[in-house]
């Protein structure tokens, strides 16, 4: 996909002028590699509030990675921490921690599941402030908690709660390393259930994922599988396949060992037997929104072993202001976007073609969040799936099925491509990367949400948007 902004950046003389007009010169995304040995590689500096609960699953997870973990030496905690290395097997090592210290990190995370009152967050400060500027490009930022309405007290909940602007102000201020930052809430007993969301926000696979929050619930706990093949044996439905968004998905499912059916409408019957030639996948025409979809639907993922993995990715979008709005593309957005999803829906649960342990992942939007001139119709269904995934997470927990959803920002399509030159750079650099995001980068998350150990998220909704200006 052709880039202005990406050819001025590829030459000396570019760069110049760039800075010289002030427009932002971003830094290269690091994004997964399948000849990457583990999920992260480099140096964590590990924080610890009093009384932090998780870190010996944070240690367990590190000592699956190839991590070089360091620990401020002064600190109150140093020694729980030291404790919960050596539990694990992990050798941390003691820093003197100052602005003047030489040492660069790949990523910091600070557990602050002990904080019990506002007082508590100095914590943040002590931690964070002598280390800030010795975060390294496409680093990442990670703050652990307790989900504050879960909290035991109103203290305790106000001090949760105060993570999540804290994460999200400290993503503004690292974006321009293209250096992410997340906050992640872990309820008591999931613990065994962090494992898939803290190895995706610090990995290379959450690269345009930036200023979320994502809930960890207690689920049955499932061994996290191999990192390059998680979804290996599995069966994947994946609607409007056949290009954009889509096919990135197709592609990134079967590229961690899914089966995909992808499904898409019979003008798009080309690409799609392209793209599904090219996957080892399997086709299906039709129409979501038709009567006779839901059953067409159960009907061949029955002759492919029953649904895993349902990614309602197909949509619409019929522009115009609300008062010059023909009422017919009013029906047809919502129907498409919403209605279409909640039928196929219903006939998987009806006539049990969703597997045990299956997977629901709804696409959505920001405009669904923050709304967009002349799309009422579109930003309407797109708020819908929002308050469907969240109201369902519940009913489905007690099947053993998780229902999350992700909300794209300014993603590089083809469709993208169409927008007015100007228009398109200014939409690129609306968000704390200064960055367009890739069709593989919300591909990414639906896996993160697919992956079989990630029993205990549910019920999220992560923008893929490099902390867009609008909306998050």
């Amino acid at each position: 996909m052709s880039n202005f902004y990406e050819t001025m950046l590829n030459n000396k003389t570019g760069r110049s002028l760039l800075k010289t007009v002030g427009l932002p010169t971003p830094i290269d995304l690091k994004r997964y590699r399948a000849d990457q040995e583990t999920y992260f590689e480099g140096k964590v500096l590990v924080g610890a509030s009093e009384n932090a609960a998780l870190l010996n699953d944070l240690m367990r997870n590190l000592a699956a990675a190839k991590a070089t973990v360091c620990f401020p030496a002064n600190a109150h905690t140093a020694a729980a921490i030291v404790a919960a290395a050596n539990n694990a097997g992990v050798k941390a090592v003691g820093v003197e921690c100052s602005k003047n210290m030489t040492d660069k990190f790949d990523a910091f995370v600070f557990d602050a599941s002990g904080f019990q009152e506002a007082s508590d967050l100095d914590q943040l400060y002590t931690f964070f402030n002598p280390v800030m500027r010795k975060l390294g490009s496409n680093g990442r930022v990670i703050t652990l908690g307790r989900p504050h309405l879960k909290a035991k007290t109103g203290e305790q909940a106000a001090a949760m709660r105060a993570l999540e602007g804290f994460s999200r102000s400290v993503a503004k201020e690292i974006g321009k390393k293209s250096a992410t930052s997340q906050a992640v809430y872990v309820e008591e007993g999931a613990e065994a259930n962090m494992d898939p969301a803290f190895r995706f926000v610090i990995s290379a696979k959450s690269a345009y994922v930036d200023g979320q929050v994502i809930t960890v619930r207690k689920a049955e706990e499932v061994a996290y599988p191999d990192w390059h093949k998680p979804l290996a044996g599995k069966v994947a439905l994946v609607t409007g396949a056949s290009r954009g968004i889509g096919e990135s998905i197709a592609r990134t499912l079967a590229r961690d060992g899914a089966r995909v059916l992808g499904l898409d409408i019979p003008p798009a019957e080309a690409d799609l037997n392209r793209v599904m030639a090219e996957i080892g996948g399997e086709v299906l025409l039709g129409d979501i929104s038709s009567a006779e979809a839901p059953q067409q639907i159960s009907d061949k993922l029955k002759e492919m072993g029953g649904g895993d993995i349902i990614v309602h990715n197909a949509g619409v979008t019929r522009d115009k202001t609300l008062a010059n709005m023909p009422e017919h593309w009013w029906h047809m957005t919502i129907d498409i976007n919403l209605s279409a999803e909640e039928r196929i829906n219903h006939a998987l649960f009806e006539q049990g073609t969703l597997n045990a342990g299956g997977r629901i992942v709804c696409v959505s939007s920001m405009n669904g969040i923050a709304g967009q001139v002349g799309q009422t119709n579109y930003s309407a269904s797109k708020a819908g799936v929002i308050g469907y995934v969240q109201y369902m997470a519940d009913e489905l927990a007690a099947k053993n099925i998780t229902i999350n959803a992700v909300a794209p920002g300014f993603i590089e399509t083809a469709m993208t491509d169409a927008i007015p030159f100007m228009t398109r750079e200014v939409g690129r650099r609306l968000n704390s990367l200064s960055q367009g995001g890739k069709p593989v980068d919300v591909a990414e998350t639906i896996a993160f949400f697919a992956n079989p150990a990630s029993s205990g998220v549910t019920g999220n909704i992560v923008r893929v948007c490099g902390q867009s200006l609008v909306g998050a």
